[in-house]
């Protein structure tokens, strides 16, 4: 499933304009399935999770949101590490996967950053703007980040 698109305005209203701080500290706000990203105290963005499969441990990613003010300083990347360990370490998930529409260059260089391994690509799979698109799977297991730790 692709994370559906959320209301970018709605998320936009309900950020806070923010300074540029030089070294920012980065939080996640437990808000049920859905995380609010903060930066020094302020909200820059939200991601969220669903339960792909309850028996086998697998969370499906989607949501993520990050204030074009945030854009560009790689926040997005520290609050995804710091929500797989969250899903890891203390939900007990065993594997985070999560779908990017082919043409969403921008969100796949972000999960590679972030870890996850492209896995395979589901072809002509969801209809945008008038035309078939693919979407790009990618995954990531624990084991995967206790090797980088």
């Amino acid at each position: 499933m692709v994370a559906t698109r959320v209301d970018e305005k709605a998320v936009w209203d309900a950020l806070a304009e923010v300074p540029d701080p030089e070294i920012p500290v980065i939080s996640l706000v437990d808000l049920g399935v859905v995380r609010e990203v903060e930066v020094d105290g302020e909200r820059a963005g939200v991601m969220g999770f669903e339960v792909g499969n309850r028996r086998s441990r697998i969370a499906h990613l989607e949501r993520l949101a990050v204030h074009p003010a945030f854009r560009g300083r790689r926040i997005a990347d520290e609050a995804a590490r710091l929500f797989q360990r969250h899903l890891f370490d203390e939900l007990g998930y065993h594997r985070l996967q999560l779908e990017i529409y082919g043409f969403n260059e921008r969100a796949m260089r972000h999960a590679e950053r972030a870890g996850f391994t492209r896995e395979g690509v589901r072809r002509k799979a969801y209809w945008r703007a008038d035309e078939w698109v693919d979407g790009v799977l990618y995954g990531l297991v624990a084991e995967d980040l206790d090797v980088d730790s």
